[in-house]
């Protein structure tokens, strides 16, 4: 699961990067939005938990059900936050062992 947990980041780091650069190279690039991509890019951190994974960049960017107990969700659903810690739980946005899942640098996408 730490794989899937990785390319999930690296994910969500390409897309803050595209937002911001908006068709711009890195190297081109100015270096306060180089620095704003470094610093985005050092806050994102992984909080392990037993039930859920917390993805962290200023707030809660979404969870991550580490449990094959969970009554309603699958083990790797992605979940939007519904406050600093806890889900929302009304649906899966996705799932990362599946690679079923499409996210944004903000979160995790709405529900279709």
């Amino acid at each position: 699961m730490q794989n899937q947990i990785d390319t999930l980041i690296a994910t969500i780091k390409a897309d803050y990067a595209k937002w911001l650069l908006r068709g711009k190279s890195f190297a081109d690039a100015e270096t306060h939005v180089q620095n704003m991509i470094n610093e985005f890019n050092n806050r994102l951190t992984v909080k392990t938990g037993s039930k859920y994974i917390k993805i962290i960049n200023n707030g809660v960017w979404g969870f991550i059900v580490n449990t094959d107990n969970d009554k309603k969700f699958k083990r790797g659903d992605i979940l939007k936050a519904a406050g600093f810690n806890a889900p929302a739980r009304n649906a899966a946005r996705g799932n990362i062992l599946s690679d079923d899942y499409t996210v944004q640098w903000t979160g995790p996408n709405y529900l279709r």
